[in-house]
């Protein structure tokens, strides 16, 4: 597919009080989702936007991912739960956008995780769970896809960097005796 330049706005520079932590979070999430978007199986990311659904309804975003395989729209959403899990009403609604935009399907992304009902609910919808700790920055997250782990730690060596780990869950061939 033909390279496009893509303007991405990131607000992650901003102090707190400028930005509410929801908002940050899903700065965050855009970055780190298009840093990582080949491990997500993604072309690329972009950022908020209003879509208008089959019917006829506005819906507002938090991101919108294109699947590198097929060129289709996935519909990115971030919940910033701290005390609770999301559960299957909001995940049916996250399905309602999804189906309407005519999207491929979606990744939620949240500190939690899905109750019993929403996992169900986002099977059957081809929405993907992508955990980001809560307070996570650009430079030190802790987030998990599938069996995926993606890390950032800044580091101190020689000079200043940012250290970035990845790592992925593996089963044993054989269960230990």
């Amino acid at each position: 597919m033909a390279q496009e330049l893509i303007a991405r706005e990131y607000t992650v520079g901003m102090e707190p009080k400028e930005q509410k932590s929801s908002d940050k979070y899903e700065d965050v999430t855009r970055y780190l989702l298009d840093r990582f978007r080949d491990e997500l199986g993604l072309e690329l990311v972009e950022g908020k936007q209003p879509l208008v659904g089959e019917s006829g309804a506005t819906w507002t975003i938090d991101a919108k991912g294109v699947e590198a395989d097929t060129g289709k729209a996935v519909v990115i959403e971030c919940r910033r739960k701290t005390t609770r899990r999301i559960n299957q009403e909001e995940m049916g609604g996250i399905a309602n956008r999804i189906t309407d935009l005519g999207a491929a399907g979606g990744f939620v992304v949240t500190p939690i995780g899905l109750q019993k009902g929403a996992k169900l609910v986002a099977k059957h919808n081809r929405i993907e769970l992508v955990q980001l700790n809560e307070d996570a920055t650009p430079t030190d997250f802790m987030m998990n896809f599938l069996k995926k782990a993606f890390a950032g730690k800044p580091a101190s060596f020689s000079g200043t960097g940012i250290l970035t780990a990845k790592a992925e869950a593996v089963q044993p061939d054989e269960p230990a005796h």
